[in-house]
């Protein structure tokens, strides 16, 4: 199952927002993690959209999670940013080509349908089992500093605040 590299923006943006002071905008966003800053606004957006954060305006606006960590899961992002349309679809290549099944020999999926749909569940309930807070205690837990009291500190900085 292959996501975008959108996803892994996104959810790096909503981690460094579970630590975030106050609005963060999307091109301070985009320039601490080194990357575009016009394709991290659709990543943005896309979040917007469905929910998961939301837009601040004014000279000190910029992104905040709209719930809490805990109840924003990894697979809430992931569908934001690449839609959540299932990673197999089944075309019928069985009821195809010289020896096609007739179609009322297809009353149930095939074996290989039903095992990329049981994948399909499985990916989506592993994801679905790990949040936004989850990911951000592990991030915590991955450094022997507090990467977290950095981050506050380069985004208050930059805001003209010691």
């Amino acid at each position: 199952m292959k996501m975008s590299g959108g996803v892994e923006w996104a959810l790096h943006c909503c981690v460094v927002l579970t630590a975030a002071p106050g609005p963060v905008p999307a091109a301070r966003l985009a320039e601490l993690h080194d990357v575009s800053a016009s394709y991290l606004a659709k990543q943005l957006q896309g979040l917007s959209r469905a929910g998961l954060i939301q837009s601040v305006q004014g000279q000190a606006g910029g992104y905040l999670l709209t719930r809490p960590p805990d109840e924003i899961t990894v697979l809430d992002v992931v569908e934001a940013v690449d839609g959540p349309r299932p990673a197999f679809v089944c075309t019928e290549i069985r009821q195809r080509g010289p020896l096609a099944a007739p179609a009322e020999a297809c009353l149930v999926p095939c074996a290989i349908s039903r095992a990329m749909h049981a994948a399909d569940a499985a990916w989506r309930a592993a994801l679905r089992a790990v949040t936004i807070a989850d990911l951000a205690h592990d991030v915590r837990a991955d450094y022997e500093v507090d990467v977290f009291a950095g981050i506050r500190g380069w985004l208050a900085a930059a805001n003209g605040e010691t």
